[in-house]
């Protein structure tokens, strides 16, 4: 959507302004350090933009200007407006800030907010960033981004408001720091100096100072009502009135403002010329006037002139732009012909409203066009705007405002297009209301064999929104079928899943590689939910590869995140971690702003890393997409983040902090997406079987309602193996046993490598417990084999003594030498400290955690500038790690490093 330029230009100022010196020089300052916030607040009408702009005009400070509107109160939009306010100043300013914004759903309201702080730190000299009208805001996310943008300015930079109410930023704090410069409605209102001033010089009137000391007091100093009372008495003048009757209204000029303004706007508007009046009227619907708009609107040809005249006659326009292209009524004035416009002709309006409307298409002001096409009452030519509009905002992920339009819409227009139709369900689906989805895909697929393109000719600067429309339109049965598989996996309905994912699959043509692709990730998932791993990662393999030819890059790559997940299942923590650094190393090289999966990527990497027994490493990966935030991360995924954090706390010990962990995890997940293989109910039992807190797990137990008799099944495979361990902590080993074997069979039928792992585990605690020395060494034997050359770890140790016990115990009779050796691995990792910050070597020396790295990614395939890059360190830096770590391996040569390494086990 294109930024209207007249937003980013601080007001002209009239030809004759009041001088107001004790505010002015209030907001100049004393030469002391700069403010932070300058807080212009007062009710309507009270001149907080005249001032803030007659400041500014004067002050000799660089100035970004941003009159804002309610649409930007989305979060996107307000922020290109910002970023374009910063660089309509200095255009080289905020450039890396804009083309993140460009990279639409991969925008990082921090990211952004960073890269245009950074680069307003560069300039020279104090600068203001001025937001006109921030009481349309109502967002709490604009709110919070406003709040970091503040507590982060450079010292040479102001934030200047403008407001009717008081926002939610930390006002307190700042004003108690001295970093706050308020001016309020009572600094505002006009003393009696300043309203003769007004009165007399500016609006030409001769009022004795009685007369002006009466307005000034009946208005209460309100700038409002001051222009407009003087306004009627010179309208009185000019009618031939003499000095008693002027002075007869101004003594009878009474009442509450909203009373005092009807009664003037009628006073006004009754008194100008019928041109004048029928153009206020009618152009009123507008929130932003242009000669030619107006011209769209009257049917006539004089709307630049008729503009120019208004603002001549101090008639409450406002130029927007240094050449007097754009205007707007001052609000209070709009407001009140509205009114007037609607009560005398409402069919009126609407008409107004659609043509506001076509001419904002031709211009390509697509935002704007829906907007007044939707107040027009034209449903089907709102309609016809709104579907060239929804691909730009979905792939920007302007959800709020995709949502806005269709809502805004007849339930019946949006049922009988199917495109529409379609979207509608896609922001049931967004929000959670999964009920609310087949509805509106029904009535997208009955309407699919009368769909055709609509007829609407839109101007060349849309023509790609049309192409995106119509390649939408195109691959409507294929998502159909896409979103219907979505509903069917987030019922848990496996069959469901398959049925409508092939159906997206045939239906899709050669060129659809999204639907493709998210049809293949489904059939992926539904193989994933039915056990069946070798299936879902084949296919979810295929799924990948079609979104990597879709060119969607953040989408291939959180798809990787899901794809080492089944690795993990089974049973191949290894190619987890080989695939998930390979996809961080494609998001990190990719020039740009930080793709919204980068965050995942590195919880998927922390979590194997940890299961690998490197603490240290997966809490580097924690603590970089904890830096990066939300913004890097999918909603479905976020819930990850803490229960990875929950695995690694409860490796090092702290099980208080891994409950805290979950608790925080729980109400982020979101159903739906994937198979709920790992429920974070059943990771926070275990947690408390570690505690000894046996009743809390058991009362889990009776939530779930798990038993020792259910038939096996994948997606309470986690929970049933829960169970076997609370059996265990309570002395029922033998009942433990006889779940254990059921479910071992199944897995070991599926080929479930991680659950033949766990499970084989599990049972060679119980058989332990039994006192069955030999069945335990014997399971666990074959549960090490299959797990530690795949990169098991923390699975073992994390059941604590029993199994350190059986470990030991196992190292000593086992027959095998590879058996011994497992186990002696696994025990030299459970002595070592939790929080240990280096690995200890022979010769006494130690490896540095970055040392570490640098050692594992020598032993890949990378190059030296390669693996600078991955390391974001120079290569002469790279270098000098190197040589640290071949001096400590005594070692001269990469591979002999690598050869010592793997000898030393660091590897």
């Amino acid at each position: 959507m294109p930024v209207l330029g007249t937003k980013l230009h601080l007001p002209s100022p009239r030809r004759r302004l009041v001088e107001r010196a004790r505010l002015t020089d209030r907001l100049r300052g004393d030469g002391a350090e700069t403010p932070r916030l300058v807080l212009v607040a007062a009710p309507a009408g009270f001149g907080k933009t005249t001032l803030l702009a007659q400041w500014l005009g004067s002050s000799g400070r660089r100035v970004a200007w941003l009159a804002l509107d309610p649409d930007d109160a989305d979060l996107p939009r307000f922020l290109t407006h910002l970023v374009a306010a910063v660089r309509a100043t200095e255009p080289e300013v905020g450039s890396d800030a804009l083309a993140q914004l460009e990279a639409g759903g991969t925008t990082s309201t921090d990211d952004v907010l960073v890269s245009l702080v950074n680069d307003l730190d560069t300039l020279d000299g104090p600068t203001v960033v001025a937001l006109d009208d921030y009481h349309v805001v109502d967002r709490s996310e604009v709110h919070a981004a406003l709040t970091f943008l503040l507590d982060n300015l450079p010292p040479q930079v102001t934030l200047a408001l403008t407001t009717r109410a008081d926002p939610p930023l930390p006002l307190a704090r700042l004003r108690a720091r001295g970093e706050l410069v308020e001016v309020r409605a009572a600094d505002l209102r006009f003393s009696t100096a300043e309203a003769e001033t007004f009165l007399n010089d500016v609006m030409g009137l001769s009022l004795e100072p009685a007369l002006v000391s009466a307005l000034e007091t009946r208005t209460e100093g309100w700038a409002a009502g001051l222009q407009l009372a003087a306004l009627s008495a010179r309208s009185r003048t000019d009618a031939g009135d003499d000095a008693a009757h002027v002075a007869g209204f101004v003594e009878a000029f009474s009442g509450s403002h909203r009373f005092v303004l009807d009664y003037l706007v009628e006073e006004v508007l009754e008194r100008q010329p019928e041109p004048v009046r029928t153009f206020l009227l009618d152009t009123s619907v507008l929130d932003q006037l242009t000669g030619g708009l107006c011209d769209a609107l009257t049917g006539r040809v004089d709307g630049r002139q008729t503009l120019e005249v208004l603002e001549r006659e101090n008639l409450f326009v406002v130029p927007l732009d240094d050449e007097r292209r754009w205007y707007r009524y001052h609000h209070l004035l709009a407001d009140a012909l509205r009114a007037r416009l609607a009560a005398r002709d409402a069919e009126r309006v609407d008409r107004l409203h659609l043509a506001a409307a076509r001419w904002l298409a031709e211009e390509g002001l697509l935002a704007d066009a829906v907007r007044h096409a939707l107040a027009s009452g034209d449903h089907e030519y709102a309609a016809d705007l709104v579907e060239l509009g929804l691909a730009e905002l979905r792939r920007t992920r302007q959800t709020r405002m995709l949502r806005d339009w269709l809502l805004a819409l007849p339930d019946d227009v949006v049922r009988r297009r199917p495109l529409l139709a379609t979207y509608l369900a896609w922001t049931r689906l967004y929000e959670g209301d999964v009920d609310g989805v087949p509805p509106w895909l029904d009535a997208a697929e009955a309407g699919l064999d009368a769909a055709a393109v609509p007829a609407v000719t839109p101007s060349a600067s849309l023509a790609r929104a049309a192409g995106d429309r119509d390649a939408e339109i195109r691959s409507l049965p294929a998502m159909i079928g896409v979103y219907r598989a979505s509903v069917a996996q987030a019922r848990g309905d496996v069959a469901g899943t398959v049925e409508n994912a092939r159906r997206a699959l045939a239906l899709a043509g050669p060129e659809d590689h999204f639907p493709r692709g998210a049809a293949a990730g489904f059939i992926g998932l539904a193989a994933w939910a039915a056990g069946d791993l070798a299936t879902a990662v084949d296919t979810f393999t295929d799924a990948v590869g079609s979104l990597a030819s879709a060119g969607m890059v953040a989408d291939e790559l959180g798809a990787t995140v899901v794809l080492a997940h089944m690795w993990v299942a089974r049973g191949r923590p290894a190619e987890a971690r080989r695939l998930l650094e390979q996809a961080l190393a494609t998001a990190t090289d990719r020039p740009g702003p930080v793709l919204a999966t980068t965050g995942d990527l590195h919880v998927g990497l922390a979590d194997v890393r940890r299961e690998q027994g490197d603490l240290e490493g997966a809490a580097r990966h924690l603590e970089t997409a904890r830096e990066l935030g939300d913004r890097a991360s999918l909603r479905e995924n976020r819930h990850r983040w803490f229960t990875a954090r929950a695995a690694l706390l409860r490796a090092q010990g702290d099980l208080d902090g891994a409950i805290v962990a979950l608790d925080r995890a729980a109400p982020l997940f979101l159903a739906g997406y994937y198979p709920d293989v790992r429920p974070v109910a059943a990771a926070r039992a275990r947690v408390r079987i570690a505690q000894g807190r046996l009743e809390d797990a058991r009362a889990w137990a009776r939530e779930r309602e798990v038993t020792p008799t259910d038939s096996p099944d994948y997606l309470t495979e986690d929970e049933h193996l829960t169970l076997a361990r609370l059996l265990l902590a309570e002395g029922d080993a033998s009942t433990a046993l006889g779940l254990l074997d059921r479910l071992l069979d199944t897995a070991q039928a599926a080929d479930r490598g991680g659950s033949v792992i766990e499970t084989r585990m599990v049972r060679a605690l119980a058989h332990h417990a039994c006192g069955d020395l030999e069945s335990a060494t014997g399971d666990l034997a074959a549960a090490l084999a299959l797990a530690v050359p795949a990169g098991y770890c923390r699975l073992f140790l994390d059941e604590g003594e029993p199994m350190t016990d059986l470990l030991r115990q196992t190292a000593r009779v086992a027959r095998d030498e590879a058996t011994r050796t497992y186990a002696d691995r696994l025990l030299s990792v459970a002595q070592r400290p939790s929080g240990a910050e280096s690995t200890a070597l022979a010769s006494g020396d130690t490896l540095s955690e970055r040392e570490l790295e640098v050692l594992r990614l020598l032993a890949s395939e990378l190059t030296g500038p390669e693996i600078a890059q991955r390391l974001f360190v120079s290569l002469n830096t790279l270098r000098t790690h190197t040589r640290h770590v071949f001096t400590k391996l005594d070692v001269n040569t990469r591979r002999a490093a690598v050869r010592r390494a793997t000898d030393l086990g660091l590897l």
